[in-house]
């Protein structure tokens, strides 16, 4: 019987363990299906829940959090706390990838048939030149992505979470949803987290949202589902910054499940559009090649006329064809660009790819968020008004002492106007920032107090006084106010009060007039009103500010005016930018009012104006929108994905979009935009990843020199196709025609490839380094789909190539009176051709404005390659060693002498046409009632 008892005790307990374990199972199955749960869950969700209930769906304890064990289940499931990115492709794939623009594969391809057809040197070239390109774009866009790479990550590196009961830092990425996060003045949130514990927490969110003011955080369950994430005060936001107080939180978002997840993938599934100037030089490889074909069948259908055999007619056709592609148009076009970033970067701005140089001169539109790019994300106090109605103007920006305060025509120090002094007692005592070597620690309001304090040498007055209680800003309220006693009497009680207007004067029965408490009227109470109403209507947020022993009976001291200030020099920027015809558009996260005040300011809303909100985004679908947009200034109360629609909208009606920015919120933007520009300084390293361009010194500016480079490389490379065809034709026309007229070959083969080596070489690529001319930035915004052979161009290349071709034929008709080809004749007709192009580089330093104009030594790249082409040709001519090579005898001075007159021809005529064409273009300005700034330059 004790056996039996023995055995059944043993199965009952092991029937207790076998249940135990099941729950214990259960309840640990339950607690990682509700982890997984949360994922469904959106934030706007969230904060629409207690946290008990958070806690609950999430398995955490508010006091000791999760155990060690949770959460390596958890992790299983949701990873670690940050962003798989793709790693970065191998070096020799990215080199590879170079090679696949047109023009390269339709040089790669003449270079092939050049080798099929044994003409190994042109093979070889042309291979050299490929190389050469490839590889200066390769090493110039590699420098500037590893310039990159010192940026630091937005997620924080430590955090302070709560497990197994106690508080611990660790690395961030080691967060789980469910744990518990402590957070304190200075921290970066490292996940998304809903608050249950806010003790004065401020949060600031303007790397996110676009707004300045740090939004103040509370633990209360939002009683409406709201969109926007800025209604969502209960939820802490992962890469915010806590500007003052502290607070705890449960981590309902980790990496890109968190809502900076959301703009990371959303960043991710952009691809970054084509560059106009990489279109351009798509559509000129295509337009090359079938004038190469069309050249083979032109020649083949002549030479099977004169009843030539069809294969030498097809070998001779091909060889011209070959020698028609000017593979030296990518050598120029990366080494202009090349030479373009490099001057961008003496601008303080790094570019990161080579086309985004030129992409700026096609920019019709720029998207420009607020804070931090117009302005100087530096709250800054710029009016005080004092209860006795004395008006002082704050000069200087940001938090630190430079600027004055500006009364009566007087600078303010100390307590030289004592009203004025009274305002800054009671703005630095109920005052928590500190400014310590220019560095605010606590609110940006409170922050540009003090900066105000500290011009006026005021900023210690506080450290008379002892502080015995604090009562800290709150939405219900709208004030904060502080108890101090004087260290001289600390039986003496004293309130001090900032906050908005009407609340204040709520509390005050008195108010101080130089040095003297006076009785409050209505009458003053409404001259205070109209005194805020119109420093609100020039976009200033005005704080409040009074003293008092009595908390119901205070002395009202004066008001206070608070602005993000435009940049410094930005308002003339924007003016230079519209008188481009370009557009500006402002886009930010703040609410309507600032957002149109700074945009007054900056001279971009005006009457007549029209503005539009996220909301009103949202309510419109794609075609309405695009039929708007172009009327619209100022986008306010926007997020990420209401920008990315933006920019999308005006790409689909034909805009080439710029957008700079400095926060998370304008990543996806950034990269969806025809050229994104990120601030350097301020600007997140999200911002700057996503970006094309980043501006080093946060300057508005830049920009245009950028637009100006932009436009320019484009009319240097413009200037050198039109050299370069214009010799190609000529020589093409030269050769066809003697081929097709029975003529002696005016030219050997050595005597080509010198002359292939000047019309690829030295003087062609001093072209592409022609100075950019200044004026162009006011000259209208390229239009992307405008080819680099425009009509204007292919005629001044038709009129060049036949002036070079009827000289040269005549020069070598002339030389061949006697019937026979001598040394003489061949060097005569060489160096005619090799003068005239030098004289057609000359003229095509600038397609409208004169050399005479814009200098003969502007451009000392050209100047050296010329001077190094003429040595080389004399050489070729008096050099014995060479005239072997060449075929070649001397020529007397009288020679040269004719040359010159002759062949400068080209030069005079392009002369006169420039002069002609200025003035026609001036004269129908004139009747127009327009202004020109460069006649037909930029035809």
């Amino acid at each position: 019987m004790e056996i039996v008892n023995k055995i059944m005790l043993k199965s009952y307990v092991k029937s207790i363990g076998r249940i135990l374990f099941r729950n214990r199972e259960t309840t640990l199955t339950e607690k990682a299906n509700s982890a997984v749960m949360m994922r469904n869950l959106t934030m706007a969700e969230v904060s629409c829940l207690s946290y008990h209930d958070i806690a609950s769906q999430l398995g955490t304890d508010l006091q000791s959090g999760l155990t060690d064990i949770e959460v390596s289940r958890r992790r299983k499931n949701h990873g670690y706390n940050e962003f798989e990115i793709s790693g970065d492709e191998p070096l020799w794939k990215k080199y590879l990838g170079q090679f696949k623009e047109p023009l390269i594969l339709l040089l790669l391809a003449s270079a092939c048939v050049s080798a099929i057809m044994g003409q190994f040197d042109d093979a070889v070239s042309i291979t050299v030149a490929i190389i050469i390109v490839v590889t200066v774009a390769f090493v110039q866009e590699y420098r500037s992505e590893k310039s990159l790479e010192a940026l630091s990550k937005l997620v924080p590196p430590k955090c302070h979470c709560v497990r197994n009961g106690k508080l611990e830092t660790f690395l961030a990425r080691q967060l789980v949803p469910g744990d518990i996060v402590y957070l304190s003045i200075g921290d970066r949130v490292p996940g998304d987290l809903r608050l249950f514990e806010a003790y004065d927490l401020s949060i600031d969110e303007s790397s996110f949202t676009g707004e300045p003011e740090p939004v103040s955080k509370m633990n209360d369950v939002s009683a409406v589902k709201q969109k926007g994430i800025t209604h969502r005060n209960n939820i802490a936001f992962m890469g915010t910054l806590v500007r003052c107080g502290n607070g705890k939180g449960i981590v309902v978002g980790t990496g890109e499940n968190s809502e900076f997840g959301e703009v990371f993938k959303m960043m991710q599934a952009e691809e970054a559009p084509k560059t106009p100037l990489q279109i351009s030089m798509g559509e000129l490889g295509k337009q090359l090649s079938f004038y190469s074909f069309c050249i083979i069948g032109v020649i083949m259908f002549l030479g099977w006329l004169q009843g030539r055999r069809l294969l030498d007619m097809f070998t001779i056709g091909v060889s011209l064809a070959v020698a028609a592609i000017p593979e030296g148009l990518p050598i120029v076009v990366t080494v202009t660009l090349a030479i373009g970033v490099m001057r961008m970067a003496t601008r303080k701005a790094i570019v990161k790819k080579l086309p985004i140089v030129e992409t700026l001169g096609c920019v019709d539109v720029i998207c420009s968020d607020k804070t931090g790019t117009l302005t100087k994300n530096e709250m800054t106090v710029t009016q005080m008004i004092t209860a006795d109605c004395q008006l002082a103007e704050v000069t200087g920006v940001g938090y630190d002492a430079s600027g004055e305060v500006i009364c009566n025509r007087e600078v303010v120090r100390d307590g030289s106007n004592p009203s004025v002094a009274k305002v800054m007692e009671v703005a630095v005592i109920c005052n928590n920032a500190q400014i310590v070597k220019g560095v605010l620690q606590g609110q940006p309001t409170e922050g540009a107090l003090l900066a105000c304090a500290i011009k006026m040498n005021m900023e210690s007055v506080r450290n008379d006084f002892i502080r015995l209680h604090e009562w800290p800003f709150n939405s219900d309220t709208k004030y904060m106010k502080v108890k101090v006693a004087p260290k001289r009497n600390l039986s003496e009680e004293v309130f001090y009060v900032k906050g908005a207007l009407d609340q204040v004067l709520s509390l005050c029965r008195y108010f101080y007039s130089s040095g003297l408490v006076l009785p409050q009227t209505q009458k003053q109470e409404q001259l205070f009103h109209q005194h805020a109403a119109h420093m609100g209507t020039a976009g200033l947020r005005v704080l409040a500010l009074a003293y008092g022993n009595s908390e119901t009976a205070l002395t009202f001291v004066g008001m206070v005016g608070i602005i993000d200030p435009p940049r410094d020099g930005i308002r003339e920027a924007i003016t230079t930018l519209l008188s481009t015809g370009a557009t500006l558009k402002m886009v930010t996260g703040d609410a309507e009012e600032t957002a149109l005040a700074i945009a007054s300011r900056l001279g971009l809303y005006a009457s007549g104006a029209k503005a539009l909100s996220g909301e009103q985004i949202d309510q419109m679908d794609v075609g309405q929108l695009e039929k708007v947009i172009d009327h619209i200034c100022v986008f306010y109360r926007v997020s990420p994905r209401h920008k990315l629609t933006i920019v999308k909208a005006l790409q689909n009606i034909g805009h080439v979009v710029g957008m700079t920015g400095d926060g998370v919120n304008d990543a996806v933007a950034l990269k969806s935009a025809d050229i994104g520009i990120a601030m350097g300084r301020t600007g997140t390293d999200v911002s700057k990843e996503a970006a094309d361009m980043i501006l080093v010194d946060d300057n508005f500016e830049t920009i245009l020199s950028a637009i100006e480079e932009g436009k320019g490389i484009f009319y240097n490379i413009r200037n050198f196709v039109r050299f370069q065809l214009s010799m190609s034709i000529a020589a093409l026309t030269l050769i066809t025609l003697s081929t097709v007229m029975k003529l002696p070959n005016p030219l050997n083969a050595m005597q080509i490839l010198w002359i292939n080596i000047i019309m690829d070489g030295p003087p062609a690529q001093s072209l592409g380094v022609e100075p950019v001319d200044h004026d162009v930035i006011r000259q209208p915004p390229r239009k992307s789909k405008d080819s680099i052979l425009t009509r204007h161009l292919i005629s001044n290349v038709i009129i060049s190539a036949a002036i070079i071709v009827t000289g040269t034929l005549w020069i070598f008709w002339k030389e061949l009176a006697d019937e026979k080809i001598t040394k003489r004749d061949t060097t005569m007709t060489f160096t005619c051709f090799v003068f005239f192009g030098m004289f057609n580089a000359l003229s095509c330093r600038s397609q409208g404005k004169s050399v005479f104009k814009i200098g003969f030594f502007t451009n000392r790249m050209f100047l050296v390659a010329v001077s190094g082409s003429l040595i080389g040709q004399l050489l070729v001519i008096y050099f014995p060693p060479l005239q072997k090579v060449f075929q070649t005898e001397g020529l007397y001075f009288m020679d040269f002498v004719f040359l010159i007159f002759l062949t400068s021809s080209v030069f005079i005529v392009a002369e006169i046409r420039k002069a002609v064409e200025t003035f026609w273009t001036r004269r129908r300005n004139a009747t127009e009632g327009q202004h020109t700034y460069f006649g037909a330059d930029y035809i």
